[in-house]
C-alpha cells in the first residue's frame, strides 16, 4: 500500500500539471497576468507570469490534506492572493511589505518562537526569506529548480529524523515545482510571478524554522540548502543599498542577471544553478550527522567557495569581451 505522502505528492503534480497545461493551452494565462519586458529584463517576449496562481493551490490543498496544518496553509493563502493581486494590478511597495512582515511575525509565533527578541528576529529573517525568493525568478527554470532541490532536502532530512508533517508538507512543494518545470525550463511558457516566488519564500523560511524547532536540523540547515540564492540576493542587495540605490527596484546586478548578459544562454545558467544547488543540498543532508567540526570546517568552505564564485562573475562582467546589456 503506497503511503498517503506518496499519492499526495502524486495528486499534486498531476493537478498542476494539468492547471498549468490547459491554462496555456487555452490561452486563458494570457488574461490573468503577463510579464512585459523592459530594459530590466533578461527577456524579449512578453510570457504569462501565473505559474504561481496556478500551482500553489494545489500544494496548499495537498499539505492541508496531509498535515492538517490550517494555520500555515492560511497565511502562505493570503500571501498567494496578495501576491497575485500585485502582479495583477500593482500595489504600493509599503503596503506589500506590511503584509509580509505581518503574516512572517505570525507564522513565527505560529511554529514556536518565543521572546520578543526572537520572534522580531524570526519575524524579520521570514520577510527577508520571503522578498530573497522573489528577487531570484528572473531566468528560466531557476526559481523552480531551487524549489525542488531545496524543499526536497527538507523532505529527506525531516523523514530521517522523524519530523513527518514538515516532511509531508516539503513533498507537496515539491510535487508543485517539479509540474511548473516542465514550462518553466528553457524555453519558459511561463512564469511563476509574484503568487508563486512569494509564497515559495515564504515556505522556505517558516519550514526551515518548524524543522530547526522540531530538532530535525541545525540552524544552517535551511541557508546551506538555499544559499544558492540566499547569497546571490544578500550580496547584490547589500551593494545596492552601499550605494544608496532603491534596493525595491528591479535591476539586472544578481549574478545570475550577469551571466546571462554576459552570453550565457538560460539553459546552460539553470543546469551550472541544478549542479549547484545539488551540491549545496546534498552536502546540507551529509552534514546532519558529521562532528561538529566538520560541520564548521565545512561551512567555511562553502563561505569561501561562494567569496570565490561572486569574484569569479565580478570579473567576467568587468573584463569580459561577451559582455552585453550594461557595463560595470
Amino acid at each position: 500500500m503506497l503511503r498517503p505522502e506518496i499519492v499526495w505528492f502524486a495528486a499534486v503534480f498531476a493537478f498542476s500539471l494539468l492547471a498549468l497545461g490547459v491554462s496555456l493551452r487555452r490561452g486563458w494565462a494570457w488574461y490573468l497576468a503577463v510579464d512585459v519586458p523592459n530594459d530590466r529584463s533578461l527577456h524579449s517576449l512578453p510570457v504569462p507570469r501565473v505559474g504561481g496562481v496556478l500551482m500553489m493551490p494545489w500544494v496548499l490543498l495537498g499539505a492541508l490534506g496531509l498535515t492538517g496544518n490550517a494555520m500555515l496553509v492560511g497565511l502562505a493563502g493570503m500571501l498567494v492572493i496578495i501576491s497575485f493581486a500585485d502582479d495583477r494590478f500593482g500595489l504600493p511597495v509599503a503596503l506589500r511589505f506590511l503584509a509580509h512582515l505581518l503574516l512572517s511575525g505570525l507564522a513565527a509565533a505560529e511554529v514556536g518562537v518565543v521572546g520578543v527578541l526572537g520572534l522580531l528576529l524570526a519575524t524579520l529573517a521570514i520577510a527577508w526569506m520571503t522578498n530573497l525568493f522573489n528577487f531570484m525568478d528572473g531566468s528560466d527554470g531557476l526559481a523552480g529548480g531551487m524549489a525542488a532541490f531545496g524543499f526536497g532536502a527538507y523532505a529527506i532530512a525531516a523523514f530521517q529524523a522523524g519530523d513527518l508533517p514538515t516532511a509531508q508538507f516539503s513533498m507537496c512543494v515539491v510535487g508543485g515545482a517539479l509540474a511548473f518545470l516542465a514550462f518553466n525550463f528553457s524555453p519558459a511558457r511561463i512564469f511563476l510571478g509574484d503568487a508563486g516566488s512569494i509564497s515559495l519564500g515564504f515556505l522556505a523560511a517558516v519550514l526551515g524554522l518548524e524543522g530547526w524547532q522540531m530538532g530535525a536540523w541545525n540552524a544552517w540547515f535551511p541557508f546551506l540548502v538555499f544559499s544558492p540564492f540566499v547569497v546571490d540576493a544578500s550580496v547584490t542587495l547589500i551593494r545596492r543599498a552601499l550605494r544608496r540605490e532603491r534596493v525595491w527596484r528591479a535591476h539586472r546586478e544578481h549574478g545570475y542577471q550577469k551571466l546571462v548578459q554576459c552570453g550565457w544562454s538560460h539553459r546552460k545558467l539553470a543546469l551550472a544553478e541544478y549542479a549547484l544547488m545539488l551540491a549545496c543540498s546534498g552536502s546540507a543532508l551529509a552534514l546532519l550527522r558529521a562532528e561538529h567540526g566538520i560541520q564548521a570546517f565545512t561551512l567555511v568552505a562553502w563561505a569561501a567557495g561562494y567569496g570565490g564564485l561572486i569574484v569569479w562573475v565580478d570579473r567576467k562582467w568587468k573584463y569580459g569581451a561577451m559582455c552585453r546589456g550594461g557595463q560595470a
